[in-house]
């Protein structure tokens, strides 16, 4: 049993090595940088879930050099999932105990670490062996393979098509749907893994979380619209509300109302006539060019005066600044890529999964999500300074065309 479990571990990292070596003999010839061992890590591991998982040839890119992720990536990859699956797996071989009984051997650790770290990456050894050992348990079993079922198929060809397009920079998202489908298969308690794999994704990386959302999740998220209006007794006295209650700008001229701890006086924001303790809630807001904020804030949270609209006073929002300086506003502010400034906000509400979540509506792509536990109602916000283009509500369209350059696989 013994020989057994050290043949599994060393003839991997024998493998690894002899690849890391075909690598730098091939960039000898190509000028290109070798891949470190982290890399060929992750091209070996996509050929065992290729082996594990029915009909997930979209891993066959990685394993044949075609998608090679920046050794960064591929490390954070390594440290997550080895974290997720150390929680599954039981060890093989507890490497004290071997050594204790077999004295004469105990170079063998050593020989094994200098294998699977041929990259120099000398603190990725125990991460690596976690994986390598649920992999190992997952063939050994009676059934080692694993359907993951009509929609992940779906999702995974939506993700290779938008990746051969540009869209995605890489197959990670496409990975870690078939970790989580060979996981669930093995679960008690059975999930979609399509939404399942939204909200891990939001919640492990809050920025920029996934630069395409895939068709089939896309649908979800919209199947939650809401008709959200605007509360008028709540909007600044300087705000314009259309007669629908889907529509506001700044005015020229101050108006005459009611002031209430409800009404907003300071800063050019008013709030969503219903207010959510529970469920999922979606809706979409055309925004200017000019400042403008959305989210939601806490029924709790002060209306009246300039204090700032963060985090610490009850505000979950994005906000726009100069045209291109977007931030959420936690404290510190969180600084948003220039180049993501949308033209349309999607902002989904998950209550009980603890999410806030804003997307680029034409690019269906995602933008940044706040992961706090809600304790108290929570009402739409939407401020603006725009007084010649209206903020606008709209309805969530399925059949929007996707504005991305090119052809579009669901048009």
């Amino acid at each position: 049993m013994m020989k057994d479990c050290l043949q599994f571990l060393i003839e991997p990292a024998k493998k690894l090595k002899i690849r890391l070596k075909e690598s730098r003999k091939r960039v000898k010839h190509e000028k290109k940088e070798p891949l470190v061992e982290s890399q060929l890590f992750i091209m070996e591991l996509a050929r065992e879930l290729n082996r594990i998982c029915q009909r997930s040839s979209i891993l066959g890119h990685i394993w044949t050099s075609e998608d090679i992720w920046p050794a960064s990536v591929c490390r954070d990859f390594i440290v997550e999932w080895a974290s997720v699956l150390e929680k599954r797996v039981q060890p093989r071989v507890i490497l004290s105990d071997y050594q204790n009984d077999k004295p004469e051997k105990k170079d063998w650790k050593g020989h094994l670490l200098c294998m699977l770290e041929a990259g120099g990456e000398c603190d990725m050894g125990p991460h690596k062996r976690v994986i390598m050992d649920w992999t190992r348990e997952m063939k050994s079993r009676p059934q080692p393979t694993v359907w993951p079922g009509e929609p992940v198929l779906m999702m995974l060809d939506d993700l290779e098509f938008q990746w051969k397009r540009g869209r995605l920079p890489n197959l990670l998202p496409a990975m870690e749907l078939i970790l989580l489908a060979v996981l669930n298969a093995d679960s008690p308690v059975k999930e979609d893994v399509t939404k399942q794999w939204l909200v891990r994704k939001q919640r492990s990386q809050k920025i920029d979380a996934v630069r395409y959302i895939p068709h089939s999740v896309w649908n979800w998220i919209c199947d939650a619209a809401d008709d959200v209006t605007l509360d008028s007794d709540s909007a600044n006295p300087d705000l314009l509300i259309s007669s629908d209650e889907k529509r506001m700008r700044c005015g020229l001229e101050h108006r005459e109302v009611q002031q209430s701890h409800q009404r907003f006086n300071g800063w050019w924001c008013a709030v969503g006539q219903e207010g959510y303790t529970c469920g999922r809630h979606y809706w979409e807001v055309e925004v200017g060019e000019r400042d403008w904020r959305l989210g939601v804030a806490k029924a709790s949270a002060v209306r009246r005066g300039f204090r700032s609209l963060n985090t610490d006073t009850g505000y979950l929002t994005l906000r726009l600044e100069r045209g291109s300086d977007l931030k959420a506003l936690t404290v510190p502010a969180t600084m948003l890529s220039q180049s993501v400034v949308p033209r349309k906000v999607g902002v989904y509400l998950d209550y009980e999964q603890s999410q806030l979540s804003f997307y680029d509506v034409e690019k269906r792509s995602h933008l940044y999500t706040y992961n706090e536990k809600f304790t108290e109602e929570l009402y739409p916000l939407f401020g603006t300074v725009e007084v010649v283009k209206d903020l606008v509500i709209r309805p969530a369209d399925l059949r929007q065309p996707c504005l991305c350059p090119g052809p579009c696989l669901w048009n």
